[in-house]
């Protein structure tokens, strides 16, 4: 449902970010390799990410190979202490609409 803050147009609210479903880069969004990770360029709301990890990089390529974000974190070999730090990434990721939900296969 759209949400406003009364004072301009409705606009759409990002989904909440749940590690336990499918996600996928957005089909809008390129991804740049740079030395320190990528960069992420969303052509459609024209916003700019930066992913400061390689591991990130490999974590949101492989988003869509995977039966969950949680399976691809497993998959891209990133520790269990780590993770907390990772599952935020990803739901800023969604936030601003870098990643996205998939449907069922």
């Amino acid at each position: 449902m759209p949400s406003t803050n009364g004072a301009g147009p409705a606009v759409q609210a990002a989904p909440a970010f749940d590690a336990e479903l499918r996600w996928r880069r957005a089909r809008s969004v390129a991804l740049r390799p740079e030395p320190f990770g990528a960069l992420v360029y969303h052509f459609g709301n024209r916003k700019l990410s930066f992913l400061k990890s390689k591991t990130l990089v490999a974590v949101v390529e492989a988003l869509g190979e995977h039966p969950s974000a949680e399976a691809t974190l497993t998959a891209c070999g990133v520790p269990d202490a780590q993770r907390g730090a990772y599952v935020k990434a990803l739901a800023d990721l969604a936030r601003s609409q870098m990643i996205e939900r998939r449907d069922t296969p």
